[in-house]
């Protein structure tokens, strides 16, 4: 599985977002983010010299940016076949949402007295509705990631955010495996906005219980679809 020339064309117009002071995070920043969009899907060789001329960027610069994505979990070296983005195991997935439940309900209870500054979750709620309206089940899967990451905002923790920008961009591995966006994603557009009411209305308790369910019945619904999809044994890192 490899990556067209169109592609890499498209890739070529993030070089502008590296300015005069290009660093291996700022590259990974890039790869991160292409990688979350699907850009490079799971099991795609990522070749040096092809992202390397399209962003315009050394060797090295590359090769520590690969380092660090492999350190996030995004990537995987294979010994003499190159770097890979990497494809989850059933476990990660789990793994990935027992985080997931333990930080994101412990941001919640840790709200303090309302109102809430809310306008960031208000704003992936409309987007999620908007996409789902068009039929943009890619649009609702990103517009349910930027959901739960202006929840985790609300703590106000650089630490969290980063943590769960990491957490989030390793779960959308899984869902680009998935062919049924729409059955994936769908159900949980009411749920978010039955969170943000929730939150809207003061009500933090409820708003945590009301998360908690959603979580445990989205890693449910994904790991029964995924056990599908992916065999443990080529699902594992290799």
């Amino acid at each position: 599985m490899g990556t067209t020339g169109s592609e890499l064309g498209q890739l070529a117009d993030d070089r502008q977002l590296l300015g005069r002071t290009s660093t291996a995070e700022r590259v990974a920043d890039i790869l991160r983010s292409r990688i979350a969009e699907g850009f490079f899907p799971p099991g795609a060789r990522l070749s040096e010299d092809s992202i390397g001329n399209a962003l315009g960027v050394s060797r090295n610069t590359l090769r520590e940016a690969f380092r660090l994505l492999t350190h996030e979990r995004l990537l995987v070296h294979q010994l003499n076949r190159g770097v890979f983005v990497r494809v989850l195991a059933v476990e990660d997935v789990e793994d990935i949402y027992r985080t997931r439940r333990l930080v994101e309900c412990a941001v919640v209870r840790g709200l303090g007295k309302p109102p809430f500054t809310l306008d960031g979750l208000r704003d992936a709620v409309i987007a999620g509705e908007q996409a789902a309206r068009e039929e943009n089940w890619k649009g609702v899967s990103t517009a349910n990631i930027h959901f739960h990451r202006e929840l985790v905002a609300l703590a106000h923790s650089v630490r969290t955010d980063e943590l769960m920008r990491g957490v989030l961009a390793e779960l959308r591995l899984a869902f680009h495996v998935v062919d049924d966006l729409r059955g994936l994603h769908e159900p949980y557009l009411v749920r978010n906005r039955e969170i943000l009411e929730a939150l809207k209305a003061g009500e933090r308790d409820g708003a945590e219980r009301l998360l908690a369910a959603y979580l445990d019945d989205s890693r449910h619904r994904l790991v029964q679809v995924y056990a599908g999809l992916v065999q443990d044994g080529d699902a594992a890192e290799r």
